[in-house]
């Protein structure tokens, strides 16, 4: 029941008077539990009347409400109401009358919900915290944001297939799961993303979407559809209708990743929810939270149905209380912003101000795509690559980079870099440095050759290159991998793409776009690793992140100091680059030079070295901190790979 009161409303919302009367900021919406009593706020500024109904039950079949209570102004737009008595697991929504008529529906706040989210549940959240939850922390305090390598994966892909020794298949227990093995005694799930040496895990979306039946097993999306912001996603729970089992799993499964070392990336969609008409927050405050435009259209830029108005002060308020309360409660490590071009800027720079005042490790990253969008103010700006020098400590997936290595998704058959597209060098040094042409800092760049979007990286290649075999399609892979992770920046990988990861339907065509295909197609398939590449690919991977956490010189966020310390040589006959880093004076690093070649010829190539003793640290299909190899002249490069080369203080 969304409407725009003569089509006017929006405006309203967004003037500075509305603002002046209305934004509130005290950060307590919702139900606020005592053992004694619970209290009810919520925003509702063009209300007439408010109730709050209290249900035994969460599911909307339930429809007899044992009580109805009627709600008091507060302040700034705010009702309240006041319930005596423990209501720990008692459901409830609210009933919302303004002069369009009247809405009964689940708050916007709500901290826990019962089945698919359609009632919200009063909690006691410190009952949900599992043992020793006081004591959890993040694992990557004092660090560096390039210090981080991300590895992206979707819960149910990780743990599903019946290879991978995990018996929670599906669920955030799952990968809270320690010691689990494939039939050939390989580690799998949580223990194999530990076993890779990762810093952190960047976990598809889990709060609560609306895009699967959580009374129904087997179901399968991505989750880009959010239905319930403060709430984990019900579908992953062992049990979605008590509302704080799936808040305890989710803790759970933080911590597990903590107690390994890795801390845990929550992938948030702001810019759009499922049904715009249906969302709560639309309905309480009608179309407050959407941008409407005067003849009651919805913008589209996210091509998602709906734009989200970040720009409005109560939409950013809830938005900056929703990541707090991610961090806070769940003890999430970092944010990665779904089609964050959408949002405006002040509201990203709020979230992040706000964050590390407490949590200064938290990392922050998006997709800084320039989509259309109607904004409901004059002034807003967003939050786009182009936009960067705006969002200091914001960062952006570099599709420059990516589009550098395999060739733009939008062209199939397009090549990169390291399939035999030519005129390319240029944009290797700039993105070796850190900086494309659109960023200001190698903190704001994150690297990467593939993410759960369009085509795998192995899919890609072979699609652009459909003559070549195997063992090419692998040292394409290879090099590709070996430009990121020497790269200045943040690498960021794929769940599987170390796995040689493919999505192919059942025709033979390939998926480029399997958000909602199923676990046939999604699933990360742990019986590959019987075979000799994809162990030796994952093996390679773990070479090179092992490589890059040796070797701070890699690591530099300084743009300057890269520049000062590094040398590009080129090779006369084609795209071969020689970069050469200057490591003297780097904090920790055991190298006084590196020297990395980058071959994506067909023909070897014989490289004189700078005076003095290397070490082979990485070359052809073999990488690590152990020397393979060593000179002090030249070095024959393999086709289609890279060397990384060591010199020793001293």
């Amino acid at each position: 029941m969304v409407t725009m009161k003569g089509n006017k409303l929006g405006a309203w919302y967004s003037s500075e008077k509305f603002e002046r009367l209305y934004t509130y900021l005290k950060g307590d919406l919702g139900a606020e539990w005592t053992k004694e009593k619970t209290t009810f706020r919520v925003w509702a500024p063009t209300a007439e009347k408010v109730f709050v109904n209290l249900y035994p039950g969460g599911s909307v079949s339930e429809k007899e409400a044992t009580e109805q209570i009627a709600m008091e102004p507060y302040q700034n737009g705010v009702w309240t109401a006041e319930k005596e008595g423990d209501l720990h697991g008692t459901f409830y929504t609210y009933s919302v009358v303004t002069a369009d008529g009247e809405w009964e529906g689940c708050d916007p706040y709500a901290k826990a919900v019962g089945v698919n989210g359609e009632r919200a549940m009063v909690v006691d959240l410190d009952s949900t915290d599992p043992e020793g939850w006081e004591m959890d922390k993040s694992p990557f305090q004092n660090k560096n944001v390039t210090d981080a390598i991300i590895y992206e994966a979707h819960i149910r892909d990780l743990t599903v297939h019946k290879e991978s020794g995990i018996e929670n298949k599906g669920k955030f227990l799952g990968l809270a799961e320690e010691r689990t093995q494939n039939s050939m005694g390989d580690c799998t799930g949580l223990d194999y993303i530990a076993d890779m040496g990762v810093t952190h895990v960047h976990l598809l979306p889990f709060f609560d979407y609306a895009s699967v039946d959580e009374t129904k097993d087997g179901q399968y999306n991505w989750g880009y559809d959010p239905e319930n912001f403060f709430v984990p996603e019900g579908s992953y729970a062992t049990d979605p209708y008590h509302g704080e089992i799936r808040i305890r799993e989710a803790k759970k499964m933080v911590a597990a990743f903590h107690q390994k070392g890795i801390g845990v990336i929550m992938d948030v969609v702001f810019n759009h929810v499922y049904d715009a008409e249906k969302f709560c927050f639309n309905n309480i405050v009608p179309g407050y939270f959407s941008r409407i435009d005067s003849d009651g259209i919805y913008s589209n830029g996210s091509i998602c149905g709906n734009d989200t108005a970040s720009e409005r002060s109560m939409v950013r308020e809830y938005i900056v209380q929703n990541v707090l309360y991610w961090v806070e409660e769940y003890h999430i490590d970092g944010f990665r912003f779904d089609l964050v071009g959408l949002l405006d800027i002040g509201t990203i720079n709020e979230i992040v101000e706000r964050v590390h005042a407490i949590k200064p490790e938290v990392l922050f990253y998006g997709e800084g795509w320039a989509m259309p969008t109607d904004v409901t103010k004059t002034g807003i700006k967003m939050a786009t690559q182009k936009n960067s020098y705006l969002t200091p400590q914001f960062a952006y997936f570099n599709d420059t980079m990516r589009n550098l290595l395999r060739g733009r998704n939008s062209d199939t058959g397009e090549k990169g870099y390291v399939n035999g597209g030519t005129g390319r060098s240029d944009c290797l040094k700039s993105n070796l440095m850190g900086i494309p042409y659109w960023a200001c800092s190698p903190a704001q760049v994150v690297n990467y050759a593939s993410c759960h979007d369009d085509l795998t990286l192995y899919d890609k290649l072979k699609a652009a290159d459909p003559m070549a075999d195997r063992a090419t399609l692998l040292c394409y892979n290879r090099l590709a991998a070996g430009i990121v992770f020497a790269a200045a920046g943040i690498p960021f990988i794929q769940a599987g793409e170390e796995l040689v990861r493919r999505k192919v339907n059942a025709d033979g065509t390939l998926n480029s776009n399997s958000y909602d295909a199923g676990d046939g197609i999604n699933a990360i398939s742990w019986d590959c690793l019987r075979n000799t590449d994809c162990r030796e690919m994952r093996d390679y991977y773990k070479g090179l992140i092992a490589f890059r956490k040796n070797h701070p010189a890699l690591r530099i966020d300084d743009i300057r100091e890269i520049r000062d310390r590094i040398t590009f040589y080129d090779i006369q006959r084609g795209e071969e680059t020689i970069c050469l880093i200057d490591c003297k004076g780097v904090d920790g690093e055991s190298a006084r030079q590196l020297c990395m070649i980058f071959n994506p010829e067909q023909e070897e190539m014989e490289v004189m070295l700078p005076k003095g003793k290397w070490e082979i640290h990485v070359s052809g299909d073999k990488a690590g901190t152990e020397k393979i190899g060593e000179s002090d002249s030249s070095v024959t490069v393999p086709p289609i790979s890279c060397m990384f080369l060591i010199q020793r203080q001293g």
